[in-house]
């Protein structure tokens, strides 16, 4: 099959990030999903993400997963792309299905994709290292199918928070993958890295095909489902995607999928670029604080009302903003 000239982008907006409730609160008291809000004023952390996928491939090649029910968020930060670009979840039902419906939807436009997924709740301080090692990671992929290729940042302290991968033998430009280890305790994730071991970014490129035969081998259910009623509702017999959701369990990508295929995934190592998780409160105000030690950065205008992370820390008493 002739693969595409320009690669495709996944972009994953349709989580609720709960974890950040306490900060991402609008003036009406919604609590507003993180990857909707700004980490200095500027743009959205979804639109800084959307930046960078263009960085990688056409502006009609890139596709964001939203949920329904955040409509009000994502609606006018998204008018920047083709509306069939925007892949609607009627409910959350884990990122096996959040990276699924969407690739459905690629797929059925362009067998032959290749595609980078990116998570839309990161900051990197240098986009550029990381552009350049994803476009690695596409021509790697494209270069051999069946392997997904994993991005491992190069960590900058043993941050007890984050995935690691432990990487095994290289294999040209990329390594094998000899183990995740999630969340590990302070002092393992200390060995960890003096042994070599990288942050599991959640970045990854790989052929789209080849992703959705993964994803279907260890989550079936899933993927037979999202391929029946993303075909249409002759073959999807009259059922809605609503009444698909209902019924689909919730499935970890990174434990289930990834977890469960060390031998199809290589890993490409990413030097320091900066590159942050924006899981937690305290994540938020680390890299705040990195930002703040540094040169500041031109303030650019704020396209859309927003929720001002590095305003909501500074107004936080000192005891509780690490919380």
């Amino acid at each position: 099959m002739k693969r595409s000239a320009d690669p495709w982008v996944l972009v994953l907006a349709a989580g609720s990030g709960t974890r950040l409730g306490a900060l991402t609160v609008d003036p009406q008291g919604h609590v507003v999903p993180k990857q909707f809000c700004s980490l200095r004023g500027g743009r959205s952390l979804l639109l800084d993400t959307i930046d960078r996928a263009l960085h990688l491939t056409p502006r009609e090649r890139v596709v964001v997963v939203v949920a329904a029910d955040h409509e009000r968020w994502w609606r006018p930060q998204l008018a920047c792309l083709p509306r069939e670009n925007v892949v609607v979840q009627p409910r959350n039902r884990g990122t096996t299905a959040g990276i699924l419906l969407p690739l459905a939807h690629i797929l059925g436009r362009d067998p032959a994709a290749t595609v980078a997924v990116l998570p839309s709740d990161h900051h990197v301080d240098q986009p550029e290292i990381l552009n350049d090692a994803m476009r690695t990671a596409l021509l790697c992929a494209a270069a051999d199918p069946a392997k997904l290729v994993l991005l491992g940042i190069a960590p900058d302290q043993a941050d007890a928070e984050y995935g690691w991968i432990q990487p095994g033998p290289r294999r040209g430009a990329l390594q094998e993958v000899e183990a995740f280890v999630e969340k590990p305790p302070l002092a393992t994730a200390r060995e960890l890295q003096l042994a070599g071991a990288v942050w599991n970014s959640f970045l990854f490129a790989a052929d789209a095909q080849s992703l959705w035969r993964l994803a279907a081998k260890h989550a079936p259910a899933t993927a037979a489902a999202l391929a029946t009623a993303v075909l249409g509702p002759e073959v999807g017999h009259g059922r809605s995607l609503e009444a698909v959701y209902a019924e689909l369990p919730s499935v970890d990508f990174s434990a289930v999928v990834l977890g469960g295929s060390p031998g199809e995934l290589r890993l490409l190592h990413v030097p320091a670029c900066g590159w942050t998780d924006l899981g937690t409160p305290a994540r938020v105000v680390e890299c705040l604080q990195r930002l703040d030690r540094g040169r500041a950065a031109p303030q650019r205008a704020q396209w859309f009302p927003t929720v001002d992370l590095a305003r909501v820390v500074s107004r936080r008493p000192r005891a509780t903003v690490g919380a």
